[in-house]
């Protein structure tokens, strides 16, 4: 059995841990929430799941024998510590074309930027902000009549549950894609409502 802890806050990551759990040959044995309201926290508990909470994940929170960590709508921090619990460590979905789009606010920049194209990726979590080696992508596009909600729904999180699928099912099946992101079409902005995240 495929042993998996999911990460995350709010609905995706909920939805996230009931995706996975419904998948043959995997396994949620946890979760790690802000704290004992969030979404999550409230699936993994009627699941009949150890929740631990807070915001920074360390090595203590990673059951023995969990072969993946998956951060759904995350933002606290995965220390190495606690991806390197893990046998194959941690992926996380970002709701851009990474590289582009770094940062918490990815979906409010690409449509203060007027973009007509963005995707969701998920990748290989390290000790950047959405700095890994990129498992999945996939693209969409962005409508005239979108705000940062009507793109996230419609588009954005089904994209993610569906590429989180995917790198977990490939994994199952021995297949891992780790292709690094090229630096020079990188870029990062800063959250709308607050400082730039630190390495901490």
């Amino acid at each position: 059995m495929f042993k998996v802890i999911v990460a995350g806050r709010g609905w995706f990551a909920a939805e996230c841990l009931r995706t996975l759990n419904c998948m043959p040959g995997v396994s949620v044995t946890g979760a790690f929430a802000p704290d004992a309201e969030d979404r999550l926290a409230i699936a993994a508990l009627a699941a009949g799941l150890q929740c631990a909470f807070g915001f920074r994940m360390s090595a203590d929170h990673v059951p023995p024998d969990t072969d993946l960590i998956v951060g759904a709508a995350t933002h606290c921090f995965i220390d190495a510590q606690a991806r390197n619990s893990a046998r194959l460590g941690a992926i996380g979905y970002h709701p851009s074309l990474l590289p582009r789009h770094r940062g918490r606010d990815a979906i409010k920049w690409a449509l203060k930027m007027e973009e007509k194209i963005t995707g969701g990726t998920v990748y290989w979590m390290d000790d950047g902000a959405d700095t890994g080696p990129i498992a999945a992508q996939d693209w969409c596009w962005i409508k005239p009549t979108d705000d940062a909600m009507t793109l996230w729904k419609r588009e954005l999180s089904p994209m993610g549950l569906r590429l989180i699928q995917t790198v977990v099912n490939d994994l199952l099946n021995g297949v891992i894609t780790a292709v690094e992101q090229p630096a020079e079409l990188a870029s990062w902005e800063p959250s709308l409502d607050s400082n730039r995240l630190s390495q901490l």
